[in-house]
């Protein structure tokens, strides 16, 4: 009996020890556990692209672009509907200004005037969109051979067909300015009875494309021509979205006298107000762009005056686009990355409104056709800014032309990946590289 009793209760010690080693160990496993688990709910992503890995800002965003938002891009079809991928020429290209305006408002002749050149490529006047780039002599590339050419940032252009391709070209010359910034001179847009006249190619589509890509944006007006035609409605409006861009040119002002220009000043403000649809004023240089001498008969010493400080503001800002090129090239990469996390939740939202089985053409119709309420589900479900979404008509348009069922699903690894990028990697590259000018 004693003898069963010591070893019921070396039994019963042994037991109670091997349950408390149990449990300590159950409970540091459940520590590590938790720990394992906190760590992965911390953001990995400045770890994934070391600051020793880059040499510059403009290295660190195309690694970024490439590991983090490319992927994104690609899955849900971002460049069909909004741009298109972004290659290392885009990354490397220098600021480009471009100018748009109607027929005569004087956009060749501004370019003349800053380059002081008799002329711009073969021809005396604009009839298609012209890049004027530096280069070791004198030449002008036909638009098909610089939409192939890797170290131009004009591949894109494709996407707009031979049609366009044959009114695009690009002419080199040996120039300082040139050597900072690239000029893009475009066509007259038209008025009057030429409207009805249609372009072989997506006119404003180009507009748009060019207006995502330049640091710029010039808007010429003639004094005499302040009407502003329907075409040139549309074009304003492709400009949505690059506000801070656009800047109003108000050529020839030395063509009338002051009170004239007061009025002219005023009926271009009112013109504009109705179209670019902001509360900002938008900033207007006034002067008179040409290389002959300030016509003093119209506006007087005061309008000589006048017109030498606003060229000299004017000239300023060009100055200072590649000293902010940088800076502009980051928000340009954090606007691309917030759009295309919004399209990818509307792509996501949409796909998941499609039925299993039966029943997909009518919902993708009726998909299409309640666009706007479909675009404020996502906004509530995602918690997006309405500022930030696209344009409803044009991607209706565009989604039409695609089968919705064959739309990814919502990957959330993607998305926390761009969030990751905008909330940490984009800082940390900006903290290593304080000068945002190197």
């Amino acid at each position: 009996m004693f003898v069963y009793m010591v070893l019921s209760r070396h039994v019963s010690k042994t037991i109670s020890r091997s349950s408390t080693l149990l449990s300590a160990s159950l409970r540091s496993q459940h520590l590590s556990t938790f720990s394992d688990h906190f760590q992965s709910l911390l953001p990995q992503s400045q770890s994934e692209v070391s600051p020793s890995s880059v040499t510059s800002i403009i290295d660190g965003l195309k690694k970024l672009y490439i590991q983090k938002l490319k992927p994104l891009e690609v899955t849900y079809r971002f460049n069909d509907f909004v741009f298109p991928l972004l290659t290392n020429s885009d990354f490397e290209a220098k600021p480009m200004v471009m100018l748009l305006g109607q027929y005569s408002t004087g956009k060749t002749t501004f370019i003349k005037h800053l380059l002081k050149r008799a002329h711009i490529g073969p021809e005396p006047t604009t009839d298609r969109f012209v890049a004027i780039m530096s280069g070791p002599d004198e030449r002008t590339i036909p638009g098909n051979t610089v939409a192939v050419q890797a170290d131009m940032p004009f591949s894109g252009l494709t996407s707009f067909g031979t049609a366009f391709l044959s009114k695009f070209e690009c002419a080199q010359m040996p120039h300082p300015l040139l050597d900072q910034i690239t000029l893009v001179d475009s066509p007259g847009v038209l008025s009057g009875e030429k409207q009805r006249t249609q372009r072989s190619y997506d006119f404003t589509g180009v507009t748009s494309w060019f207006a995502a890509k330049c640091d710029l944006i010039l808007l010429l007006f003639d004094p005499h021509k302040l009407d502003i035609s329907d075409e040139f409605k549309r074009v304003i409006s492709s400009l949505r979205g690059h506000d801070d861009k656009v800047r109003v040119v108000l050529n020839k002002a030395d063509q009338v006298d002051t009170q004239q220009l007061m009025r002219v000043y005023g009926a271009l403000m009112w013109s504009l107000g109705k179209v670019l649809n902001t509360p900002e004023v938008t900033r207007v240089y006034i002067g008179s762009f040409i290389d002959k001498p300030v016509n003093d008969a119209a506006g007087g010493p005061i309008g000589r005056e006048l017109f030498e400080k606003e060229q000299d503001d004017l000239l300023s800002d060009l100055k200072d686009i590649p000293k902010m090129a940088c800076d502009r090239r980051i928000n340009e990469f954090v606007k691309r990355a917030r759009a295309a996390k919004i399209h990818a939740c509307i792509i996501s939202h949409l796909k998941n409104e499609m039925p299993v089985l039966m029943g997909k053409a009518k919902a993708q119709e009726r998909l299409i056709d309640n666009l706007a309420s479909e675009f404020v589900k996502v906004q509530r479900e995602f918690h997006l800014p309405p500022g930030d979404f696209p344009d409803i008509e044009h991607f209706r348009e565009i989604l039409s032309g695609f089968n919705i069922d064959n739309f990814e699903r919502l990957k959330p690894k993607m998305i926390q990946a761009v969030d990751d990028m905008l909330a940490y990697d984009i800082p940390n590259l900006l903290k290593n590289f304080k000068s945002t000018y190197d």
